[in-house]
């Protein structure tokens, strides 16, 4: 069972119950690549209705290191927090919450599409749900939040890191040669390397998101175009 708090909240309650849960963060290694038997991916998507946004979840759990789909869980939430760099979780949450506790399944690691470690208060949706179900979780993000870092080589596996305001928070991992570098940062009950080294052992066929966060963005892609169509947007 996870915990939760209130989510719909103005935007100064966010920050100070980020500011609360920031402490409660723990970046050493609860886990290692070794001892993976079940890992997952968490992405979200949004509909937007005449009336409300909605917000998709799904967590699609899998086996290590074969990465053969165990479960799928898809949630649907109203969204009751307005768009707030920084405070994407507050956006996101509920939703995620909301499939987590489909989940039969109990994976040993969970990877989410977004940061972690690398946001500008430390604690980013990865490190948000992190601590709300208990789990080592790893922010796999499209694109960079904060810090700077040097272009790693083009080539499997090359990283450096990512730095701001003089602490590295997370890397630049190179998941596909001619791509654009995987933002890794740990989330929580997991350290910098050990994320990198789950993440790319989580990578399969040439793919840029890693297996898990890959199929749960199919996953809500797939439930927002059904969505879509049965409101009969375009």
């Amino acid at each position: 069972m996870a915990e939760s708090h209130p989510w719909d909240v103005s935007p100064a309650e966010a920050r100070a119950i980020q500011s609360d849960l920031a402490g409660r963060v723990d970046l050493r290694d609860a886990i290692s690549l070794d001892d993976i038997e079940i890992v997952a991916g968490i992405d979200s998507a949004y509909v937007k209705t005449d009336r409300q946004t909605m917000a998709c979840a799904a967590v699609v759990a899998m086996t290590f290191p074969a990465l053969e789909v165990i479960e799928t869980a898809v949630a649907w939430e109203p969204v009751v927090f307005p768009y707030v760099p920084g405070l994407l979780s507050f956006r996101e949450g509920p939703a995620v919450l909301a499939a987590w506790g489909k989940l039969r399944t109990a994976p040993d690691v969970v990877l989410l599409d977004g940061q972690g470690h690398a946001h500008p208060r430390r604690f980013g949706l990865a490190s948000h749900i992190g601590v709300l179900i208990g789990r080592p979780t790893i922010g796999c993000a499209k694109s960079r939040l904060i810090g700077e870092f040097a272009e790693p080589e083009r080539v499997f596996g090359a990283h450096t890191p990512l730095v701001h305001r003089a602490e590295v928070v997370g890397a630049a991992v190179r998941t596909r040669p001619r791509h654009k570098p995987l933002f890794v940062s740990p989330g929580h009950k997991v350290s910098i390397e050990t994320a990198v080294a789950i993440a790319l052992a989580c990578c399969r066929d040439g793919a840029f998101m890693p297996e898990p966060t890959r199929l749960a963005h199919e996953t809500v892609t797939r439930e927002r175009r059904q969505a879509i169509a049965a409101l009969g947007q375009t």
